[in-house]
């Protein structure tokens, strides 16, 4: 397995102090370079790299190391370092391990985690060598198959880092799927979660009693023919393979938490005064009375809350996408992941967005069509979903069941609202009419749902809303 050390450091790390750390393997270990040069690499006799280092970044957004870690770092800002061991290599984890040691003594402050990185001792690694590398692998590739990238990770929550975002644009680029490998006690970050593609790419999960399973669905998984795949249970047929759910997954506790999910696409005009974000933030604030913390192009989220920012950034990345992920304050755990295209119709902002409650904390339910007529009335509003599920209060994915959400409300824009024949947006099959919001002659439509977690029917009046403003016969 893979040994990720990361160093958490007052000051940002000078080339001393790197090369410091860099001579944990003595004065004559191979040092290369990667992606770029930003990533600096510790190797072995044939160049093969043993120990890979990211280019250190400054975190100014209180929350993301004890989020991400569980660690306690110096105060914002501070400087993030991470150094990645190759698979299987013990020497390589404990130079990783010497190398965040240095720094976090140079630099001030500490490395997670702590008991990897106890010696600042130089480490002997005389005859060490690394398999091969595929010509397709990156840093954070363990295995690579002509079907799928596999990266072993363990950390206590797998995050959308650098290295895993690199990952995710190589398996693309190559067609193939990528395939997350945990131990047990492992979440996902919500922007991992979000962003993992379909077949063949899944979380696999180690486990005691069934060897692997799928984290998101509990399917039991076996490694063969290149990739883990489910296998067939008993009586299974080539309609049905009857595949088996592991126990883990279904070992089930209600704490009580709940969290509020809201998905919604804006479409804004092509303009070059076109500020990106303010659809986020005036969510962000009507649900939570506060603009988010942070964000960043990666987990930890290390940047301050900026429009200018993440707009400027969306313009120099055009016509390329952006992608980006935005955090809340500790007090209020927010995560969303936000997407940016330049389309034929102008400028698409898809945004997920979800905030985390404990069992005795209200949601703030009559928020959300304020939040619904601001995005409408502001913020060119395509449309907008709202759920509520029974989900862990810290907003990270466990490898447990925990059911689907249960939508609450959906929006239909004003432009979408205008484009519909009829009055087939107000006249609908449900109980309750729609809410108008905005101004009368031009309104985008408010449809309540039930949104009882222990009643699945407000999917099915969802599904009956969807058919009947698609113009679908029941």
């Amino acid at each position: 397995m893979t040994k990720d050390v990361i160093a958490l450091t007052q000051k940002m790390p000078d080339p001393l102090t790197v090369l410091a750390g860099l001579l944990s393997g003595g004065p004559d270990k191979l040092v290369g370079t990667a992606g770029e040069d930003a990533v600096v690499q510790l190797c072995d006799a044939e160049g093969r790299p043993l120990v890979s280092v990211e280019a250190p970044v400054l975190v100014q957004v209180e929350g993301e190391a004890e989020r991400l870690l569980g660690a306690t770092p110096p105060p914002v800002p501070f400087w993030w370092t991470e150094a990645r061991a190759t698979t299987g290599v013990a020497e390589a984890e404990r130079l990783a391990g010497t190398f965040s040691a240095r720094l976090a003594s140079l630099s001030g402050g500490s490395a997670w985690p702590p008991e990897a990185a106890r010696s600042l001792a130089v480490v002997e690694t005389d005859g060490v060598s690394v398999a091969p590398t595929p010509a397709a692998a990156q840093p954070a590739v363990d295995v690579l198959t002509d079907k799928v990238a596999v990266i072993i990770q363990d950390r206590p929550v797998v995050a959308m880092t650098a290295w895993l975002a690199d990952a995710f644009r190589a398996a693309a680029n190559a067609e193939l799927g990528l395939q997350i490998v945990t131990n047990p006690g492992a979440t996902l970050s919500p922007a991992v979660r979000n962003s993992l593609p379909g077949w063949p790419s899944r979380w696999v999960v180690q486990d005691e009693r069934d060897g692997y399973y799928d984290g998101l669905s509990g399917a039991v998984l076996r490694f063969q023919n290149g990739l883990f795949a489910p296998i067939e249970g008993p009586g299974a047929t080539p309609a049905d393979a009857r595949t088996p759910l592991a126990a883990t997954f279904q070992e089930v506790t209600d704490t009580g938490e709940r969290q509020l999910a809201v998905s919604f696409r804006t479409v804004h005009p092509a303009d070059d005064r076109l500020v990106l974000g303010g659809a986020l933030e005036s969510v962000w604030r009507e649900l939570t009375g506060e603009p988010p913390a942070g964000w960043g192009t990666a987990e930890p989220a290390n940047l301050p809350w900026s429009l200018r920012g993440l707009t400027d950034l969306a313009h120099d990345r055009a016509p390329d996408p952006t992608w980006l992920v935005v955090v809340g304050s500790p007090a209020r755990p927010g995560l969303a992941t936000v997407r940016i295209n330049r389309t034929t119709a102008g400028i698409e902002e898809d945004i997920t967005l979800a905030f985390g409650y404990g069992p005795d904390e209200d949601l703030p339910l009559d928020a959300l069509p304020r939040a619904a007529e601001v995005l409408a009335t502001r913020h060119h509003l395509q449309s907008m979903l709202v759920q509520l599920r029974k989900a862990r209060r810290d907003l990270a994915v466990p490898p447990r069941f925990e059911g689907p959400g249960v939508p609450l409300a959906f929006v239909l824009g004003a432009e979408e609202v205008r484009e519909m024949p009829g009055d087939r947006a107000r006249n609908t099959p449900l109980s309750e009419p729609p809410v108008q919001l905005g101004p009368k002659t031009r309104p985008a439509l408010y449809y309540p749902l039930p949104g009882d977690p222990s009643d699945l029917s407000g999917w099915q009046d969802f599904e009956r809303l969807m058919r009947h403003l698609k113009g679908v016969t029941p």
